[in-house]
C-alpha cells in the first residue's frame, strides 16, 4: 500500500477523539481505542493497513458530521 497518498498521522490523529465516540460496532470501538492507546507510545507509526483504516474512519465521521454537505451556512461577501 502506498503511503505517500494517505494523510499525515498527526492530521488523523486530531480527529481521532471524535472517530471513537462515534464508533457504534464493536470491533470499530475496539480498533479505535486501540489506536488512541499505541498513539501515545512515543515514535509509534501505524501499519499502512492501519494508516489507511483510519483514514476511512475518519471520513466516515465527517461525512456523517454534515460539516461538508454542500450548504452554505454563510451569506458569501463579493
Amino acid at each position: 500500500m502506498n503511503t505517500q497518498s494517505l494523510p499525515p498521522v498527526d492530521e488523523l490523529l486530531w480527529s481521532w477523539p471524535s472517530v471513537c465516540k462515534a464508533a457504534k460496532e464493536e470491533w470499530a470501538k475496539g480498533f479505535a481505542l486501540s489506536i488512541a492507546k499505541q498513539s501515545k507510545r512515543r515514535n509509534w507509526r501505524p501499519s499502512p493497513k492501519q494508516h489507511a483504516l483510519m483514514m476511512r474512519m475518519v471520513n466516515e465521521v465527517y461525512r456523517h458530521r454534515g460539516d461538508f454537505d454542500g450548504q452554505d451556512d454563510f451569506e458569501v461577501i463579493e
